[in-house]
């Protein structure tokens, strides 16, 4: 489990990034845990770096719907209900949705919205597994929560799929305190706002950077690192004594093939020069080399036999 400050630095240094992407019109698209780069040891240490804008797009004037140019975006686990339903217009919110989705894998160590089926990667955004697994951490959507739902272009699809009964028991409230995060908890009511289903209604990240949840202890650090090491994952590392060892390998590699018999090779001699075949050749490769010869010879004697032929036709 992350250290508290840790978790609190690591979402305010989030939600200042998207701050500043969504105040100059940029929408991320894809924001995920594997998106989200803390740098090591040096200048910058403990600086949270957003990656990967392959998805960000422009939002201030789009000349098309923009589910018409994509329409299917963010990797499926931190993909907001809307996008799931259909929607054709959406907002800064869904980026949002996928910063609670962080924090709650943050909070918990676990991603909240993990889904076993595999995201099948066609033009229909829709995903009923995915909406299951929504439902069943937060409970079906209603109507007087979420007005809009019903202009969901999937709304007809949802209804068919799904009862509202089969997920009466289920709630953000119980999801959490299973990991020990209760519904009084500044943490809590901060999620609870990130993942609001209705995206109308679903905080923004100017509004969430200025949540009482920043004020309490432990403070954020611009340092997410602050006062501990870096966590580094276990990984091999070639020092300069492994590269030592890696090259006395390669010469007993080298000196053990030199007692291995030489490779046969097969010299072919340009036309009309001598050479002669070194004896260390088998008699069944001189031989071949003594046929490309006469190969090569003949093809120059008819060369210029019809040069000469041509010669004559002209003069």
């Amino acid at each position: 489990m992350a250290p508290k400050a840790m978790v609190k630095s690591l979402l305010y240094q989030i939600l200042d990034g998207i701050h500043y992407l969504h105040s100059n019109w940029v929408l991320h698209r894809d924001l995920k845990p594997a998106n989200i780069l803390v740098m090591g040891e040096g200048a910058e240490r403990g600086r949270v770096k957003i990656a990967d804008m392959g998805f960000a797009r422009l939002f201030n004037n789009p000349l098309k719907p923009l589910a018409d140019l994509d329409p299917v975006v963010v990797t499926f686990w931190y993909r907001a209900p809307e996008l799931l339903l259909g929607a054709r217009h959406y907002t800064k919110a869904i980026d949002i949705w996928a910063v609670g989705c962080i924090f709650a894998e943050l909070l918990t160590s676990e991603p909240i919205f993990h889904c076993r089926q595999e995201d099948i990667k066609t033009s229909n955004p829709y995903h009923h597994d995915q909406l299951d697994r929504i439902f069943n951490v937060m409970g079906f959507p209603q109507e007087k929560d979420w007005e809009d739902i019903k202009k969901m272009p999937e709304y007809s699809t949802l209804v068919k799929d799904f009862k509202r009964s089969s997920y009466s028991t289920c709630s953000l409230t119980k999801y959490m305190e299973k990991h020990k995060i209760l519904s009084n908890s500044s943490a809590f009511k901060l999620l609870s706002k990130l993942l609001t289903m209705d995206p109308a209604k679903r905080i923004t990240s100017e509004m969430a950077m200025h949540d009482p949840y920043f004020l309490e202890e432990p403070h954020r650090t611009g340092d997410v690192f602050a006062g501990c090491p870096i966590p580094y994952p276990k990984r091999e590392f070639l020092t300069d004594d492994d590269n030592e060892d890696k090259s006395d390998t390669g010469k007993v590699q080298d000196q053990s093939s030199a007692h291995a018999p030489p490779a046969k090779r097969v010299r072919v001699v340009p036309p009309n020069t001598t050479s002669t075949m070194s004896s260390d050749y088998p008699s069944h490769m001189q031989m071949q080399g003594n046929h490309q010869n006469m190969q090569y010879s003949s093809a120059n004697q008819q060369q210029q036999q019809q040069q000469q032929q041509n010669y004559g036709q002209r003069y």
